[in-house]
């Protein structure tokens, strides 16, 4: 079963979704040890204002392995132009094979903003972002990733996709929850069955609540979309992109990885130290790293002040020297199974004044409406 995005095979149909602070290089690198290079794996949020401005952290967060076929970059935008930018500096510098668009991000600092998940209410500035891009890639494929709305009485998801249709977009993304949904609540695969049918000219990928190999097999049989995006399924489990091509690949015969904490370990040391590596320093990495103690520890019987110090941990020899005073022989827990980190929902989601008036009038967007820095 393959997916094509454009020119590039992606088989399984498997994407890895962009998160903020999480789908780096290093993250990247991991999961794709674990699919064996299969799926495709796309970089945490660029921002266009700052990748056009060169911003120092931006530039870092746009570097990929040599190893990364294809290159796959996710930017977020609000003004047509900038978007055009910063897609034609991609074309020509060669920094990417594949650009996706971010249209599903329910953060209120995006959202506020105009961006993100509420940007496709408005459908004459989506359709101008769309077209810029579109136009300045060349022979790149365009994606883009959305939710179904704002919230229940702001849906938009049909109509952003036959906008995406015109205007020559390669494939769509579909949460299905709303923005003001958040993280909360169950994801509305029916939606993603309603875009399927909608849009039947181009690919369309599933995501939200897959949190197994079996899940992804599940949303694509019920749903009959193209592939699916997996995202917090993921954290503290890279090893599930191995479940997911096993699951593809094998079908019933699939076995799936249940790791021991022994085993987990050896991934969390792992990928402390790819992350000192790609930040330059050791002490960084594993800093940036305490935010996937929580995930990768989950389910295991390990106690709240070891949980603790594994947090603060500063070094990859105080990291080490923690995790084997662990009981390492530990099998994996039926707790790690199931929904991993935020699940919580919002009432309200925060937009600019008077942004709900009027969903065709092409909004003007201020120069602070674009974010100046990428990634969490």
């Amino acid at each position: 079963m393959t997916l094509q995005i454009g020119p590039h095979s992606v088989q399984p149909p498997v994407v890895l979704a962009p998160m903020a602070g999480i789908t780096n290089a290093p993250f990247r690198t991991l999961c794709r040890e674990f699919s064996g290079g299969k799926g495709l794996f796309v970089s945490e949020m660029i921002t266009t204002r700052a990748l056009v401005e060169r911003d120092a952290k931006t530039m870092r967060l746009i570097h990929f392995d040599g190893t990364e076929k294809p290159r796959s970059i996710q930017l977020y935008g609000v003004d047509p132009v900038t978007v055009g930018k910063a897609v034609r500096m991609i074309v020509d510098e060669d920094l990417a094979d594949h650009i996706d668009l971010n249209f599903g991000c329910p953060v209120p600092k995006v959202t506020r903003k105009g961006g993100g998940s509420a940007l496709p209410y408005k459908r004459n500035l989506l359709r101008s972002i769309l077209r810029e891009a579109v136009g300045n890639a060349g022979s790149l494929p365009v994606t883009m990733k959305m939710r179904k709305g704002i919230d229940d009485e702001h849906i938009t998801f049909l109509d952003a996709g036959r906008i995406a249709v015109e205007e020559g977009v390669t494939a769509i993304a579909l949460h299905g929850r709303t923005a003001a949904q958040h993280y909360g609540g169950t994801a509305d695969w029916e939606a993603i069955a309603r875009l399927k049918e909608a849009v039947p000219e181009i690919p369309v990928l599933g995501n939200g609540d897959i949190w197994s190999a079996d899940d992804a097999v599940r949303m694509m049989r019920e749903t009959g979309c193209d592939g699916v995006v997996v995202g917090r399924g993921c954290l503290g489990r890279p090893w599930l992109f191995g479940d997911l091509v096993a699951a593809f690949e094998d079908g019933d015969d699939a076995t799936y990885a249940r790791p021991s904490l022994r085993e987990v370990a050896r991934v969390m040391l792992r990928h402390a130290e790819l992350l000192g590596e790609w930040l330059e320093n050791e002490e960084r990495g594993v800093i940036d790293f305490r935010k996937h103690v929580a995930w990768y520890t989950k389910g295991f019987s390990i106690g709240s002040e070891a949980r603790k110090k594994l947090a603060i941990a500063s070094s990859l020899d105080e990291l080490g020297a923690l995790l084997s005073e662990l009981d390492l022989d530990q099998p994996w827990p039926a707790g790690a199974d199931g929904p991993r980190g935020r699940t919580s929902g919002r009432n309200k989601v925060v937009l600019p004044d008077g942004w709900l008036d009027d969903p065709y009038d092409c909004a003007v967007v201020g120069a602070d409406a674009e974010l100046d820095t990428s990634g969490g």
